[in-house]
């Protein structure tokens, strides 16, 4: 199983603070039962945190009229709103929810050129609250299409997610299902997507980043 370079670091701080705590079991409570309860809790612990940070290899079709998912999970909402940050105008928004196990790579989901990045700070709601879309810690890309469609997502972090990581670069040329990025532990992506997009996915249904169609825009 390979895994991202966004939890190469981590993955060996936690090994090592793991393996403190139970030398620190081992040597000074000196009772062999706890120091199998606690290397067992630890171990199973350890093994769910490296499946979070899993790279599986997929083979992705380029098409410049779909929009593929950006990530993995399920589709949590499907409505027609207005984007404040940037677009300034109505679209449609699609959300995918990622739960713990869900594999936390982002893809971009079309072609085309980086047009805005943002950083934004802020709490750690739980990610399928609406409201955690403008007050959660949150990173938002605008990507210009080749027809001149702006299509904004957003990474959303949850209320485990500590930390958002994004390669968006503006100015950058950008190929759909590349990676754009990484959210750890927990978090949700929204898309916004121009009126009279043919959406192609139903609330509830699970996705899967860089291979699910999730809309198809129309010319």
């Amino acid at each position: 199983m390979r895994l991202h370079k966004a939890g190469h670091k981590l993955l060996i701080k936690i090994l090592l603070v793991l393996a403190a705590l139970n030398l620190c079991v081992y040597y000074i409570i000196d009772n062999e039962t706890v120091f199998n309860i606690v290397l067992g809790i630890t171990s199973i612990f350890y093994v769910l945190v490296i499946n979070f940070f899993r790279s599986p290899y997929r083979e992705v079709k380029v098409s410049d009229d779909k929009i593929i998912a950006p990530a993995d999970g399920k589709i949590v909402v499907i409505e027609e709103t207005t984007e404040n940050e940037y677009l300034k105008e109505k679209c449609i928004q699609v959300s995918i929810f990622m739960n713990v196990f869900n594999v936390h790579i982002n893809w971009f989901p079309t072609n085309g050129i980086i047009k805005y990045y943002k950083h934004h700070s802020g709490r750690f709601l739980a990610a399928y609250l609406p409201k955690s879309s403008t007050e959660n810690e949150r990173s938002t890309v605008v990507v210009e299409r080749p027809d001149g469609k702006q299509i904004l997502f957003r990474q959303i972090a949850g209320a485990l997610a500590r930390r958002i990581v994004t390669y968006a670069k503006v100015g950058e040329k950008i190929t759909q299902a590349n990676q754009c990025g990484f959210i750890k532990f927990g978090s949700r992506v929204d898309i916004y997507l121009p009126l009279g997009t043919q959406i192609d996915v139903e609330l509830n249904q699970k996705v899967v980043g860089s291979q699910t169609v999730i809309a198809t825009i129309k010319k």
